[in-house]
């Protein structure tokens, strides 16, 4: 998932609360959370009339030890922040998942450090490969284009999905890429948007002839690594391509409908298939 408006401080302008996914104004481009997100509640010196814009991008942007320095367009660059961000949310997220695979293993058999290995194993390369390559993505498109972009995580995001994970499913918002430039046009901002879920669709392809063709069918981990890639970078992609605020699907289907129709439908069919034991 990608968000429009990314600022490095991270902080609202109003009240300097730190934020971990702030709002962006585009009427006057400062940052705020989310008690000061709207005009009249920051006491907005921009110009409420007119269209609203997307912001500057900032002049600086963070090297690893995060002193400012210029950034070349299309280079991407990872601060020490967003390296730990993407790391905690990464080990974060696959606990959650493994959590509520374990779950579900205590029903049908006695939980082993063997059994319990796997299933960890498994989920760090499904998340790895579902979440960390798609936020990725987002990023590396965005600087392609000339705009900066960076990950944060969101903490509770990360409570959130390892609490609803005890639950037996999981709500998985463990953080955003933000992204600031100057006035991104509906074409860009959908290939930036459809690169995440274009990811986890080329990911779940490459891992499906392991499952169909039974390749490595004497190995229960690389079995078990390739079931849950699969189906993890599956629901992702579907998930995300939904044509609601703030998916990235949203995006896609303002840019142009046809190709989110042609991408969204067939991801809902081979959902369908894959839970009724087609896949």
């Amino acid at each position: 998932m990608s968000w429009q408006g990314f600022a490095s401080s991270l902080k609202c302008d109003y009240c300097w609360k730190e934020e971990d996914l702030p709002f962006n104004c585009n009427y006057c481009g400062g940052t705020f959370c989310a008690d000061h997100r709207l005009p009249e509640a920051h006491l907005c010196k921009g110009d409420i009339t007119r269209k609203p814009y997307v912001t500057s991008s900032s002049p600086y942007s963070r090297s690893w030890d995060n002193s400012s320095t210029s950034s070349s367009p299309g280079k991407p660059i990872f601060s020490r922040i967003e390296v730990r961000d993407i790391l905690i949310a990464w080990v974060a997220l696959a606990f959650a998942f493994a959590l509520a695979q374990i779950r579900t293993a205590l029903f049908s058999q006695i939980m082993t450090f063997s059994v319990f290995s796997t299933i960890f194993v498994a989920s760090l390369v499904a998340v790895g490969s579902g979440f960390v390559l798609h936020e990725l993505m987002h990023k590396f498109t965005a600087e392609h284009y000339g705009y900066w972009a960076e990950f944060r995580m969101w903490v509770f995001g990360i409570l959130l999905a390892l609490g609803t994970a005890i639950a037996g499913f999981i709500f998985a918002a463990p953080g955003a890429t933000y992204i600031q430039g100057y006035n991104v046009t509906d074409r860009e901002n959908g290939i930036i948007s459809l690169a995440g879920p274009a990811t986890n669709i080329t990911i779940a392809l490459l891992f499906l002839p392991i499952l169909q063709l039974r390749l490595f069918a004497g190995s229960d981990v690389i079995q078990a690594i390739a079931h849950f890639a699969f189906s993890v970078n599956l629901i992702l992609a579907t998930f995300n391509m939904i044509p609601l605020m703030p998916l990235d699907g949203a995006k896609v289907f303002r840019w142009s409908k046809p190709l989110w129709a042609v991408i969204f439908f067939p991801l809902v069919i081979a959902v369908y298939i894959g839970f009724s034991g087609g896949l």
